[in-house]
């Protein structure tokens, strides 16, 4: 192979335009596509700023350069020198950004070759995931993977300027620290030194930043890896990035303000202009209409309570509901009465799936009302119905019936199914709101306790704190996600920095004082030289990013993901181990050892 020795680049690929014209340059990147003329070779060459048209003429380059034009096949590395020329008008290719130029090439050196790839390095291919994985070196190479990781770099950059430019110090926190379980499973770290004893990988620096604001840095902020051993789904990985922030002597109003600025500060990088403030709306507000804490408002189809119309009734499923404190509540589809019949038995399915016993529905056809129910109520009940959802002839209602939180659940979900099905959501728009007071605490069904909904540090709202234990239910707390098109992409709180407060809060959880010590023992003993009061939050800077490059999958804007089986499938990793090294860190393996295939 030969080097690029004495032939230094002066140009990216993509960088070249009219105003090039004559100039020598030389040109480096991977060949993406060939065109053989007789004569004339075509090479479009690719380096990460786009493409560039080379060409190489029989008769003005070197006898011994177009042989090796020749022999130029896909992914081959090139340095090509040669002289920028305007394209006749009947060649310019608009769909190039150097569509106007084209390089003749004088010298030609192959820096390497390359085996046929096991798919086109191009956008929009139709190859499984778990290839484009295998060979992720390959897909990385393609031009929208590029420009994914590239707008990544340009985001992480402009969060860094903005915080820098509002005070905030980037300070590094542990990656080995202590393993303090609350949410989802730690992955552990086994120390050598110390058998038997285990560091954890961080689900967040939530106790190291709240600890920075005791040593009095006040404003911290940092990009930063986490870990959280969880089940995996299209925006969930094992290992993520945040941009983690905290700050002392601010209010809600100050954090919220601040961090609308951010957004507006890089999605102006994409060319969209984020309107400020943005809508705020309570968790009570969000589930009651929208049956999420984290909707999307890009199109309404919002869920409306017609318990008073059904009740009384002889249905038993209504009549059962009603009785234990459920509801009954609808989603109208416009337009969508003459629905088939299979697909009604689809959505139905497609309930369940998310908690509901069964789906209902009410058809307002212009020949007749169809409904499962239809017989245990009068037309003039569904008349009511039909004014108070104002529904139109032609519209169809989809009727769950259940505890609250499962009707939230399962017609919140088909909400956004039927937006999908419907065409209403509109791709191109961003729509950014906050979700505020959430509860406290959640009940844990399983484990017969309450539980903090985000951490144990988040402070409850001042006129709560009366009910942390006699009634933890009814508790909000200072706490905030920012929501962009239905997905949460940041949350945070103000945090508690009164220990009586932070007292009854592990109380309310279960934590007896010596768990609490335990587990948190540092910290409380660190909140006892003086804290100011302090509050933060954290972006998901993956699922940013996905959203801003309009990707359906996290795994597309993250350079080396994992698969949904947290597995590598280029590295092969996680891997066995060899039994030496076990022994030094003094671990023995409740997997047994695979056995060898007899022989015959």
């Amino acid at each position: 192979m030969e080097t690029m020795e004495g032939m230094t680049r002066t140009h990216h690929c993509g960088e070249l335009r009219a105003q090039n014209e004559g100039q020598e340059v030389v040109v480096c990147g991977w060949v993406s596509h060939r065109r053989d003329h007789g004569g004339l070779i075509f090479i479009d060459l690719r380096d990460r700023s786009g493409l560039v048209q080379l060409v190489f003429a029989e008769d003005k380059i070197g006898a011994d350069q177009f042989p090796k034009a020749e022999s130029l096949r896909s992914e081959f590395v090139v340095a090509v020198r040669g002289k920028v020329s305007l394209r006749d008008k009947e060649t310019i290719n608009p769909n190039m950004d150097t569509g106007e130029i084209e390089i003749y090439a004088e010298e030609l050196r192959i820096l390497n070759k390359a085996m046929t790839p096991p798919f086109y390095i191009q956008d929009g291919i139709d190859v499984d995931e778990n290839v484009r994985l295998k060979y992720r070196y390959l897909d990385l190479r393609r031009p929208e993977m590029q420009k994914n990781i590239m707008l990544r770099h340009r985001v992480a950059k402009l969060m860094r300027d903005y915080m820098d430019k509002h005070g905030f110090l980037e300070i590094e926190t542990p990656m080995l620290t202590k393993s303090t379980p609350e949410g989802a499973r730690d992955y552990l770290v086994p120390s050598r030194v110390n058998p038997g004893k285990f560091y954890a990988l961080p689900q967040s620096p939530q106790i190291f930043k709240q600890l920075l604001m005791v040593a009095g840095y006040e404003k911290y902020f940092q990009i930063v890896r986490c870990f959280r051993d969880e089940d995996l789904r299209a925006d969930r990985q094992p290992e993520f990035t945040q941009l983690d922030i905290e700050m002392s002597f601010v209010d809600q109003e100050y954090i919220l303000t601040l961090m609308e600025g951010l957004m507006k500060t890089i999605f102006a990088t994409i060319g969209e202009e984020v309107k400020t403030p943005f809508l705020r709306m309570t968790w009570d507000e969000a589930m009651e209409r929208y049956g999420s804490d984290k909707p999307d408002i890009r199109f309404g189809m919002e869920l409306m309570d017609i318990s008073e119309y059904v009740k009384g009734s002889d249905f038993k499923v209504f009549k059962s509901v009603l009785d234990n404190g459920g509801q009954v509540k609808a989603i109208k589809v416009d337009g969508y009465a003459n629905i088939p019949r299979r697909e009604l038995d689809g959505l139905v399915e497609y309930a369940q799936r998310y908690g509901a016993k069964g789906l209902a529905w009410i058809q307002y056809t212009e020949k007749e009302i169809k409904s499962p129910f239809k017989k245990f109520y009068s037309e003039e009940t569904f008349q009511k119905i039909k004014e108070a959802t104002n529904a139109q002839t032609g519209d169809l209602l989809l009727v769950v019936a259940d505890k609250p939180l499962v009707v939230a659940q399962a017609l919140g979900e088909l909400r956004l199914e039927m937006g999908r099905r419907r065409g209403l959501i509109n791709e191109n728009e961003y729509k950014f709101l906050w979700v505020v007071d959430f509860p406290m605490f959640e009940y844990d069904e399983e484990n017969k306790r309450w539980k903090a909904m985000h951490h144990p540090f988040t402070a409850p709202r001042d006129e709560d704190v009366q009910y942390l234990l006699s009634d933890p239910g009814r508790v909000k707390a200072k706490a905030y996600d920012m929501v962009l098109n239905g997905v949460e992409v940041g949350g945070g709180s103000l945090r508690i920095y009164n220990s009586d407060t932070q007292e009854k809060v592990f109380e309310a959880i279960g934590l007896t004082p010596e768990q609490a010590h335990e587990k948190f023992g540092f910290m409380l003993d660190a909140f006892k030289y003086g804290t100011p009061p302090h509050g933060g939050l954290a972006f998901g800077l993956d699922r940013l990013i996905m959203l801003m490059a309009k990707r359906s999958s996290i795994r597309d804007v993250i350079p080396f993901p994992k698969t949904q089986s947290a597995s590598c499938l280029m590295t092969q990793a996680p891997s066995e181990v060899d039994a030496k090294q076990l022994r030094e860190l003094s671990i023995r393996t409740a997997v047994a050892p695979k056995k060898k295939a007899e022989t015959k």
